[in-house]
């Protein structure tokens, strides 16, 4: 089992995630300090709101836009930490 995929995640409000793993860890996780840390034009539209929330999971990931614009190691949401860089 990999428990590092992700099975569910769900909105919560702001640019918060509750994210649900294989393993039944469960994890809220705030991007807006991502965000305003780590400032890209690629994924910049995901600033709003609206676009945020059209987050999808495709194979064990949490994902954003049709050509995942925007993907976060499953590893850092698990930890909860979106700035240090785990091995895949």
């Amino acid at each position: 089992m990999n428990k590092f995929k992700v099975i569910d995640a769900q909105y919560v409000e702001g640019y918060k995630l509750k994210i649900t793993f294989a393993d039944n860890h469960c994890v809220i996780v705030d991007f807006e300090p991502f965000f305003l840390k780590t400032p890209s034009p690629f994924y910049e539209e995901y600033h709003d709101l609206s676009r945020f929330k059209e987050f999808k999971l495709e194979n064990g990931n949490v994902v954003w836009g049709d050509s995942w614009d925007l993907i976060i190691n499953p590893k850092n949401l698990y930890y909860n930490d979106l700035f240090t860089n785990f091995e895949n």
